[in-house]
C-alpha cells in the first residue's frame, strides 16, 4: 500500500527522524493559512500523489510570498499531473503539503528495500542525492552503496558508519546519521515496509540532517497488523477496478491492454500475460482468481473484465485443481447473463471436472469460443482483437 508523502513524514516525526515543518492543505486559500502557520517564507507547494517524478511536472513549487501561495496552488490543486511514473493521463492533484524551504547544503539519496536474492534487509545510498537513483546506478555505479542488514541480528552502529564513510561523512554529521538511519531501520521494520525512500536527505547549511522527501510502501500482506496506517489508505490515488476487485479479495491489476484476462494462479497468470504479448497483443489486467475461488468471486472477476472499456476481448485460462472447471463454467455463465457479453470470450479449460465445464459452456447459449490449449487460446482472441 502506497501512502502520501505527508502521512510518510508523520511516521518519521514519530519516530525521531527530522523532517521540515509542514501543513496539509485541500484549497489555495487553506495554502496561505498553512504558509501563515509556517512564519516565514520562502515555502514549498507540493502535489500529494502516489507518483515520483512531482517536481519534472510541476507538482512542486517555492514561494516568496502570500500571492505566490495562492498562485502556485491554484495551479496545482484540482488539476491532473502528469510524471514520468502517472502515465500520459496523469493523476488529479487533491491536495499539497506546504512546507517551510530550507537552506541546503548537500542532498544525499537514502533507501531501504528488502533484498530476496539474499533473505537480508539492504540499505541503498549515495551522494548524487535529489537525481534518479537508477540513472545513477546505471552511469555512475561507484556512487552507489549498499549495505545488507540481517533481519534476525538487526542493524547496528557499525552499519551507519560503514555508509557514513561511504558518503563522506565525519565528526558529529557522522554521528546523526548513523542514529537516522538506525531510527529508519526501527520504522521500516516496525511498519512492516516493502520501500522506504528519502531522496533527497538534505544536509543544511547549519549541520543538520532532515528528510527533504519521504516515500513509503507498505507490505499488503501485513496490512492486518498495521491498523493505524491502514488508516492512510486514499481510495482515490487507487484504480477503480482494481479497489472494486478487492472487494472480492481478487488479486487484480489493472494495465494498458486490450485483451482481459481470468487464470487461476499467480504463475500461470504471467505466463499467459506472456503468451498474449508473444502472440502479438497486450494484456488488459492481471486477474488471479486463486485456487480456491468460488462461483461468486468468478463471477465478480469477470464482471470486472467486462466493466474494462479498453477490453476487446477476455481469454479465460483455468487448470482445474482447487478450482474445478464445472465451478469456473457456471461462474462465467452467471456473470455473462447478468452483465451481458459485449466482446468475444476465449476459454481453456484443463482438469478437474474439465467435461463438466465443457458441458456448461455448451449448453449456455452463448457465444463463447472454446480453446484446445493455451497457445491456441493466446492465438484466437490475438487475432479476434486485431480485426
Amino acid at each position: 500500500m502506497k501512502i502520501h508523502e505527508y502521512q510518510a513524514k508523520e511516521l518519521f516525526r514519530n519516530h525521531h527522524i527530522p523532517v521540515p515543518e509542514g501543513n496539509v492543505a485541500l484549497t489555495p486559500d487553506d495554502a496561505c493559512a498553512a504558509a501563515e502557520r509556517l512564519g516565514g517564507f520562502p515555502v514549498v507547494i507540493k502535489a500529494q500523489i502516489h507518483a515520483g517524478g512531482r517536481g519534472k511536472g510541476g507538482g512542486v513549487k517555492i514561494a516568496l510570498s502570500l500571492d505566490e501561495v495562492k498562485s502556485a496552488a491554484s495551479a496545482i490543486l484540482g488539476r491532473p499531473l502528469v510524471t514520468p511514473q502517472t502515465g500520459p493521463q496523469g493523476k488529479k492533484v487533491r491536495k499539497v503539503l506546504v512546507e517551510q524551504g530550507l537552506d541546503i547544503d548537500r542532498e544525499l539519496y537514502l533507501s531501504i528495500i528488502p533484498d530476496r536474492s539474499t533473505a537480508k534487509i539492504m540499505i541503498i545510498a549515495s551522494c548524487a542525492g535529489g537525481m534518479d537513483i537508477e540513472e545513477v546506478a546505471a552511469t555512475d555505479p561507484a556512487k552507489i552503496i549498499r549495505v545488507l542488514i540481517n533481519p534476525l541480528t538487526g542493524i547496528t552502529s557499525g552499519h551507519g558508519r560503514e555508509i557514513s564513510a561511504g558518503l563522506n561523512l565525519a565528526g558529529s554529521l557522522a554521528g546523526k546519521f548513523s542514529g537516522l538511519v538506525e531510527n529508519l531501520y526501527g520504522l521500516f521494520i516496525k511498519t512492516d515496509c516493502s520501500l522506504l525512500e528519502i531522496n533527497p536527505l538534505v544536509i543544511t547549511k547549519q549541520g543538520d540532517l532532515i528528510a527533504l522527501d519521504a516515500k513509503i510502501d507498505i507490505d499488503d500482506n501485513a496490512l492486518f497488523r498495521q491498523k493505524d496506517i491502514l488508516q492512510y489508505k486514499d481510495i482515490d490515488e487507487e484504480d477503480p477496478l482494481e479497489v472494486e476487485a478487492s472487494k472480492y479479495n481478487l488479486n487484480y491489476i489493472n494495465l494498458d491492454g486490450n485483451v482481459g484476462n481470468m487464470v487461476n494462479g499467480a504463475g500461470l497468470a504471467m505466463a499467459t500475460m506472456d503468451l498474449i504479448k508473444s502472440a502479438g497483443a497486450e494484456p488488459a489486467n492481471f486477474l488471479d482468481v486463486g485456487g480456491g475461488a468460488s462461483e461468486e468471486m468468478v463471477e465478480n472477476g469477470f464482471r470486472i473484465i467486462l466493466s474494462d472499456t479498453n477490453v476487446k476481448g477476455v481469454l479465460i485460462n483455468i487448470f482445474g485443481g482447487i478450482l474445478r472447471c464445472d465451478v469456473l463454467a457456471e461462474g462465467v455463465v452467471k456473470a455473462a447473463r447478468k452483465t451481458g457479453i459485449n466482446v468475444p470470450v476465449v476459454i481453456r479449460l484443463q482438469g478437474t471436472n474439465v467435461e463438466k465445464g465443457r458441458e456448461i459452456l455448451a449448453a449456455s447459449g452463448l457465444n463463447l469460443i472454446t480453446a484446445e490449449d493455451l497457445k491456441d487460446a493466446a492465438e484466437k482472441i490475438t487475432r479476434i482483437v486485431g480485426q
